[in-house]
């Protein structure tokens, strides 16, 4: 959905997505936040329509778009709107043949990361397993045009597992990124129920292999939590990112994006979100991010702008 359909011109004000007076009571008061307007909010959507593309902010409904969008910043969705797998938690339409990829769209994305000014472009994708390379080709390019446009910016991507598939994985890792981001999403137990096709080893498998290629600077992780796992299985998550060398980690409250997917199990307090926090630390994970509102692309440049202090 674009965020002007969410402006009322009227009043000129950003309306909820659920204007329904009876949802604020179905939320603990720490997941209550007021809405984020101004001029730069709109700028910022105007500019990602212009360019005609995608953003994970909006395909899977982040609550931080309109945060993220008022301090112009955005996570750019690659590959299309359209994702071949049909996870339990995550709200981009699945299609088992989607649309073609579009040639353009890395110089679409580097153009509009330039016009934004931002100094940490973040790159996310839908999986496409029905591409011989699973897209990764198709990530380079994005990388590349990046670079030749905004030439003192830094990189994240946020790939898929590409089936498991380390020369395609290879090729996304030869950029050589800032960032090289793989989400373990939940804990081991939940993955089957959560996660369709991708196995929590696999990710171990794809996060170990990135930090031992060593090309990307930091290697990042994150999980939900929120859907029945319990505290020790998280710690023991945290131990398993920490025993491949991961060096970032996002924990975030887990939030059902409609009726079909997951439903939220708990709502984690932030004294429990702290207490994730603080036992990442004493294990050895420097850089660990843990609140209700967290996610994986948020606030990513003050991320790796503090894994580079802790390093």
């Amino acid at each position: 959905m674009s965020l002007l359909k969410l402006y009322d011109p009227k009043i000129k004000k950003v309306l909820p997505d659920n204007p329904d007076k009876k949802a604020k009571g179905r939320f603990p008061s720490w997941l209550h936040r007021p809405l984020f307007e101004g001029d730069e909010l709109f700028n910022t959507n105007d500019i990602i329509d212009k360019y005609q593309l995608n953003t994970v902010c909006e395909e899977a409904k982040c609550p931080n778009r309109l945060e993220c969008y008022s301090k112009k910043t955005a996570t750019f969705l690659a590959l299309g709107s359209q994702c071949t797998r049909n996870c339990g938690f995550c709200d981009i339409d699945f299609s088992k043949n989607p649309k073609a990829v579009e040639v353009d769209e890395p110089k679409r994305i580097a153009l509009s990361a330039k016009q934004l000014g931002l100094n940490h472009v973040v790159i996310t994708m839908v999986a496409r397993d029905d591409l011989p390379d699973q897209g990764a080709s198709h990530i380079a390019k994005i990388i590349q045009e990046i670079r030749k446009e905004n030439t003192k910016a830094t990189v994240e991507v946020l790939t898929s597992d590409f089936s498991g598939n380390l020369d395609a994985l290879q090729v996304v890792l030869d950029q050589g990124v800032e960032v090289f981001n793989h989400n373990i999403e939940t804990v081991a137990s939940l993955t089957p129920k959560v996660r369709h096709k991708a196995t929590y080893e696999r990710t171990l498998k794809i996060l170990s292999h990135a930090k031992k290629d060593g090309q990307s600077h930091f290697v990042k992780s994150g999980l939900m939590v929120g859907l029945g796992e319990k505290k020790e299985e998280v710690f023991e998550t945290l131990k398993d990112l920490h025993s491949i060398g991961t060096d970032i980690v996002t924990i975030g409250q887990y939030l059902q994006p409609n009726k079909r997917k997951l439903r939220v199990k708990d709502f984690i307090t932030p004294e429990t979100f702290k207490e994730y926090e603080v036992y990442g630390n004493s294990i050895g994970l420097a850089n660990v991010y843990s609140g209700p509102f967290v996610r994986s692309s948020y606030n990513a440049s003050l991320l790796k702008d503090m894994a580079i202090n802790n390093n």
